[in-house]
């Protein structure tokens, strides 16, 4: 039998597909950016496997965490995930689409690293298999937006990791409903533009918007990530979004 598949050093049991998209490095991100009250609820949109939502379940020990993908066989994994870590008592994964997920509930936070494009001419082309991670098909991001300020209580926030040159759209679609943003830059060296960007907003609020000083990955020295970056790859620290 091989040995399951881990984030964050070890701490959280990850599995996933061998072929096709696997989570990685902007799940794990976004799962450490997620700070939610123990009596509150979370929900991860397009889930996988669960490597964010199982990241977030980590950092916050007794909240509760719900996470959907369409895909059946995805679903399995995280299901299968949520067991092996002991947490099917405060954890669930379903399946539902982003385009038409049926009755959600209500959640104080939503969490989500949608597709990468919504245009399939500014697409590199992946592999097939990866190829529903990429496009975002009959669910663009203005698509994932809407659910979220649909499913969330007032004030509740929302979180999304994406291509740091979308982040005019995100905000552009995002002020119809959410204010207070907070934006956290991921560069790869502290001298190259941003690739990612983390992207937090509260429902039905009109405060100012906030630019954190950027996360950066790689130190260019012999460390394969910065002490700030594996601290959070590790598990140790999370990604403070206020």
């Amino acid at each position: 039998m091989s040995e399951p598949v881990t984030l964050l050093d070890g701490k959280v049991i990850a599995n996933q597909a061998d072929a096709g998209f696997r989570s990685g490095l902007d799940a794990v991100l976004l799962g450490a950016s997620i700070d939610i009250k123990p009596e509150h609820v979370g929900i991860e949109f397009g889930c996988g496997s669960g490597a964010a939502m199982l990241v977030a379940a980590h950092h916050n020990k007794v909240s509760r965490f719900q996470g959907f993908d369409k895909m059946p066989a995805l679903v399995g994994f995280a299901e299968d995930n949520i067991a092996a870590n002991g947490w099917s008592d405060r954890v669930v994964a379903f399946q539902a689409d982003v385009g038409n997920p049926g009755h959600l509930g209500m959640a104080h936070q939503v969490f989500f690293n949608p597709p990468f494009y919504d245009d399939p001419k500014k697409m590199v082309p992946p592999k097939f298999q990866k190829h529903a991670a990429y496009m975002s098909g009959d669910a663009p991001l203005e698509v994932w937006i809407r659910l979220a300020n649909k499913v969330l209580t007032p004030k509740g926030r929302m979180t999304l990791i994406h291509r740091a040159d979308r982040l005019g759209d995100i905000l552009g679609i995002s002020k119809k409903w959410f204010g207070d943003v907070v934006i956290k830059p991921i560069s790869p060296y502290a001298d190259r533009p941003a690739k990612r960007i983390l992207v937090s907003a509260k429902k039905g609020t009109f405060g100012d918007m906030k630019i954190l000083p950027p996360l950066v990955l790689h130190d260019g020295s012999d460390r394969k990530y910065t002490e700030e970056a594996e601290s959070i790859l590790r598990g140790s620290d999370r990604i403070e979004l206020r």
